[in-house]
């Protein structure tokens, strides 16, 4: 009995004897092919531009999808008109963004104002492991409200579908600086 332990410890220790290779840090690198905008051609009471790599769905009441098929993402777009609820609108709208505060590690602001074209809203950028990732507001604050949602169909990752978040984000933000009330 003492020789198989002698034996068995002899194997572990020369078993050990292989250097260790330290391997560098790597992060996953994807690219995503330069954005080109059109213009849909819808029968709703705004129009805005998006990515051409996407494809929109419409709904019944200018609701819409639009799908990005290769990263299995879709922003939802809800339409409403604005009739004397912009308080309840707005009070919805950041509701839905701020119930993700459970699974977020940040939720950042940035306002959308276009005193022009009568644009007003807000993009929040949502990091962590929430539902989504992406929402958005934008309203004239008399006749308009559009609301809009990124959501991924797989198990929220945050560090994993980081790459494609940006990338669509920037495209939501397109969304927003192109938005035109009909």
């Amino acid at each position: 009995m003492k020789y198989v332990l002698l034996i068995f410890c002899f194997l572990v220790l020369a078993g050990c004897n292989e250097e260790v290779v330290i391997k560098p840090k790597a992060l996953l690198h994807l690219q995503y092919p330069e954005p080109v905008y059109v213009s849909p051609k819808l029968d709703c009471p705004f129009n805005f531009v998006y990515n051409a790599q996407a494809n929109i769905k419409t709904k019944d009441n200018c609701w819409l999808d639009i799908v990005y098929p290769s990263m299995k993402a879709t922003i939802h777009l809800t339409y409403r008109p604005v009739e004397n609820n912009i308080d309840s609108l707005l009070y919805d709208a950041q509701k839905l963004t701020y119930d993700h505060t459970i699974k977020a590690s940040s939720i950042y602001e940035q306002p959308r104002v276009d005193s022009i074209s009568k644009v007003y809203g807000m993009l929040y950028m949502i990091n962590g492991n929430a539902a989504t990732s992406t929402q958005f507001y934008v309203t004239d604050s008399s006749k308009h409200f559009v609301t809009g949602s990124l959501y991924f169909k797989s198990k929220p990752n945050f560090d994993s579908i980081l790459p494609a978040i940006s990338y669509i984000r920037e495209d939501v933000r397109r969304i927003m600086e192109t938005i035109k009330w009909e």
